[in-house]
This record gives structure tokens, C-alpha cells and sequence, in this order.
């Protein structure tokens, strides 16, 4: 871990309401876990040293969704925007050095983006850097302008923006790397008078240019990675992306799939080289398929241990089930 990104805010205190759902939004599961936890995942994959998740609406239930995490909670007891949320992690930020900021409802974000992006900071000597990307259609996401040297001079608010502002597509990805002792002054001179009356975290970088510090873009081309999850059809989205990944590292590691936009491996399963999977099949509760395992299609297995060779017939469902090795199964089996 470099001293570029000691440590990490996780903000995770809102409602959400464009999920239409009287659920947190970092709450909603995504590929079998709440989406805060894919963020947190990869942001300790990346190497924090330590992680701080400002949470706020339905707190009891964020902080138990993220036990057995490394993570400290801090709770931001009125939604007052994200600076202030990010002020609200002041002092559980106390000796870090730098602090990566990532927002909880970004489960496709990768830990290999954020050490790209420390590596960049580290390497540009930026007080502050800033993950954007590129949309076809930024409406709703604050405008990044840059100045004649191309560097970042400030972000505006869809709200906050001129017509010809929101002309432009390069959009703020909500990802921040800075410097600590730059980070909570900048904040403590944010104020409210935008259309939302809340403290945008937005505004630290025309802060910091303001006060000729060296504000760096890190420009990431994949904006499905980075951008946060709105809708239900988000959700479902990152759903699927997630599941591909999945797939792909299996498949990469030795597992045929014959459909796989059909098929699910949950994380903690394991399966072995030569393994077929047909499509609509399902695996997962911590199962283990031996090597050369054959999974009809619909089939499937929940919290079992399947020897090597066996055959698992055509829409099965099986759970907390010992299979034999080369042992074959019926079709349409069902059974604990």
C-alpha cells in the first residue's frame, strides 16, 4: 500500500430514492451481497490501510450489513450533502496521510482502477486527483471543466450548469484521492449556496485551484465501472456485469459454459477444471463440484459437495447434499 491512499471514505448515509424503495440503497444485493460491499471489497483490495463508512439512513442495518469488514462506521446524522458527510469521517481520518473517497453504490468499481488511480496521483505529485469518465448522455452528473491547460478547474452540478455547460460529456465519477490536511481545510470552506442548499464535495476542486494547488483528472474509459447505481434497472445491470465477470473467470480457469448470460456461480463457490454447466444452471451456498462435473440444464445445487465425474440431471435442485464421485443424479431430483 502506498502512502497515496491510506486510508478510504465510504459514503453509504443515503436514502436512495430513485430505487422507489424503503430500503437503503447501499442495501440492495448485488450478485449475492449488498452493493457497499463490492465497493468495500475492492477498495481494501486496493490496498487502504483503512477504511471509514459514513452511514446515516437505517444505520443499524448498514453497520450489521457491513460486519466482519475492517471498516469503521461513522454515522452523518442529517443528510447535508457529501462534504459534509466526508467532514462527518474527520476525525476517525486522524493521522492518514491521503484519503480515497468512493461513494457505497458503485459495486462495479475494480481495485485495479483505484490502485491505477494512486499510482497517478502518486506519480503527478496532485494534491488532489479525481476519477471522470465520458457519456454519451451526462445528463444529471456534474460537468468537469478544465482550463486551457487542461487540467481540472472546477465541476458543476447539472442544476447549477449553463446551457453550454451541460453541453459536455466528460462527467465527475465520484472516486476522489487527496491530501488529508487539503482535504478537511478545503471542506470547511464549502458552503451551501447552490440549488440543493447542501455542502457539494465537488467544490474542494475549485478550491484547490484556487489556491494553486495541483488538481488532477484521472480520466477512466469505462463508465459502467464507475458510475453509481440509480434505478432498479441499474441494479440490474450491475447484476449481470458482475455475474459476467464471474463467468469468465471460470471459464478461464478451466469450466465450459454453454450459456452463460444463464448461469451463476456465486463467489464462494469452487468448481473444478473440465466442469460443464448448461445453461440455467445455478450454483451456489459455498458448493464445491469436483473436476469434470456435468450440470444439466436448470440444474441446480445449493451448499453441496459434488464428486468428481458426476452427472447432475436436467432441473435439479439439490441443497446440503454429498454426490458420490462419478455418482449420477435424475433428472427433476429434488432434496435437502
Amino acid at each position: 500500500m502506498t502512502e497515496a491512499a491510506s486510508g478510504a471514505v465510504i459514503l453509504a448515509a443515503g436514502k436512495g430514492t430513485r430505487m422507489k424503495s424503503e430500503k437503503a440503497k447501499v442495501l440492495h444485493e448485488v450478485f449475492y451481497q449488498p452493493m457497499v460491499r463490492h465497493v468495500i471489497s475492492a477498495v481494501l483490495e486496493a490496498g487502504v490501510l483503512r477504511g471509514v463508512c459514513v452511514i446515516g439512513h437505517q444505520k443499524e442495518a448498514v453497520a450489521q450489513a457491513l460486519d466482519g469488514l475492517p471498516v469503521e462506521c461513522v454515522v452523518q446524522a442529517e443528510q447535508k450533502g457529501t462534504g459534509h458527510a466526508v467532514l462527518c469521517a474527520r476525525e476517525a481520518c486522524c493521522g492518514l496521510a491521503q484519503i480515497l473517497i468512493v461513494c457505497g453504490d458503485t459495486p462495479l468499481i475494480k481495485a485495479e482502477t483505484l490502485r491505477a488511480m494512486q499510482d497517478q496521483h502518486r506519480e503527478s505529485g496532485a494534491t488532489l486527483t479525481l476519477m471522470t469518465t465520458e457519456l454519451d448522455n451526462p445528463f444529471g452528473y456534474g460537468r468537469i471543466l478544465r482550463g486551457p491547460d487542461n487540467e481540472l478547474m472546477a465541476i458543476v452540478e447539472e442544476k447549477d450548469a449553463s446551457p453550454e455547460e451541460r453541453r459536455i460529456t466528460e462527467v465527475n465519477a465520484g472516486v476522489y484521492l487527496a491530501r488529508a490536511d487539503f482535504l478537511f481545510q478545503a471542506l470547511s470552506q464549502v458552503g451551501t449556496d447552490n440549488s440543493q442548499g447542501e455542502m457539494y464535495l465537488t467544490d474542494i476542486a475549485a478550491i484547490a485551484r484556487r489556491e494553486g494547488k495541483k488538481v488532477q483528472p484521472f480520466l477512466h474509459p469505462v463508465a459502467q465501472d464507475v458510475l453509481g447505481v440509480n434505478s432498479r434497472v441499474e441494479l440490474a445491470q450491475a447484476e449481470a456485469v458482475l455475474q459476467a465477470r464471474r463467468n469468465r473467470e471460470l471459464m478461464l480457469s478451466g469450466v465450459t459454459m454453454l450459456h452463460p448470460p444463464s448461469t451463476r456461480v456465486a463467489p464462494d463457490c469452487e468448481l473444478g477444471r473440465d466442469c460443464l454447466l448448461h445453461a440455467q444452471t445455478t450454483v451456489e451456498n459455498g458448493s464445491r463440484l469436483g473436476p469434470g462435473c456435468v450440470l444439466d440444464q436448470g440444474a441446480i445445487l445449493r451448499n453441496c459437495t459434488v464428486g468428481a465425474g458426476a452427472w447432475i440431471g436436467a432441473y435439479s435442485v439439490l441443497e446440503n447434499r454429498q454426490i458420490a464421485d462419478g455418482e449420477v443424479v435424475a433428472p427433476l431430483s429434488r432434496g435437502l
